[in-house]
């Protein structure tokens, strides 16, 4: 049952500076009890989005209904960080989120909990199977588990993003121009590999009515990676967002950290 006890918390901007320079910034809400105890919950956002969109707002709600800190940040090339889209990479979002859960281990210590929608679910896969040692559990929210495949691309397509080094994607008012790091290093992070190496403990919700990532991704997720405890929710009105059902996310993930995790 979810307390209604107020706790004590405190909050602060956050800057991290990483190995070239560029310099991440985000927001840290924590709770005023004993460090090394209290867990905490890093969110990773999406494509195009930022750390302050609705279920992030959400899940922080939470955390401080139950006296947990929470931590989000723009990764490079999103909100407030440095960087620009055209020089998103798989490596840079991976050495980002990795850099935030670091920090927030080492100034807090305590469970370790990962949430990633979309984009911010690829990249927290592959964080905590990198990091099984930091990460306890993951919830994912829409994940984009194929993130570095580019399925929906044509040849031609491919073919003209390799020679301009450029490609525009997304529909007015929100379209996006995206460097070739990313389709440079898509042979770097083969699905069939993070299928082998993910063992962390997993909650994920997938909307059936996703017009961007088919939720048929998820069910395959969790009936073939290595990790031996993944719970699936298909949300049968849910769209790619799922914004309508944030706040049953945020309490659901946090359950599911609870119960199994503490």
């Amino acid at each position: 049952m979810l307390s209604a006890m107020t706790h004590a918390r405190g909050s602060e901007t956050v800057e991290i500076q990483l190995t070239d320079g560029s310099v991440l910034r985000g927001m840290l809400s924590f709770a005023e009890t004993t460090a090394g105890k209290t867990p905490s919950v890093v969110f990773a956002h999406g494509l195009g989005s930022t750390r302050s969109g609705e279920k992030a707002q959400a899940l922080e709600t939470e955390c401080g209904r139950r006296g947990w800190n929470f931590a989000a940040f723009d990764f490079r090339g999103h909100g407030q960080s440095d960087g620009n889209l055209l020089g998103l990479s798989g490596s840079c979002l991976i050495e980002d989120l990795e850099a935030i859960t670091r920090m927030v281990a080492m100034r807090i210590g305590g469970p370790l909990f990962l949430v990633g929608s979309s984009m911010g679910g690829w990249t927290a896969a592959w964080v905590a199977a990198r990091n099984p040692e930091r990460i306890v559990a993951c919830a994912f929210v829409a994940p984009a588990f194929r993130f570095m495949e580019w399925n929906t691309l044509s040849e031609r397509e491919r073919q003209d993003w390799r020679r301009t080094g450029r490609i525009r994607i997304g529909s007015e008012p929100a379209v996006m121009e995206l460097g070739s790091g990313l389709l440079q290093e898509s042979a770097l992070y083969p699905y069939e590999v993070l299928l082998h190496r993910f063992r962390t403990r997993s909650l994920v919700f997938h909307g059936m009515q996703d017009d961007l990532i088919p939720y048929s991704d998820s069910i395959d997720f969790a009936a073939r990676c290595a990790a031996a405890d993944v719970e699936l929710r298909v949300l049968k009105d849910g769209d790619h967002r799922l914004n309508s059902h944030k706040s049953m996310i945020a309490r659901a993930a946090c359950e599911f950290f609870s119960a199994g995790c503490m």
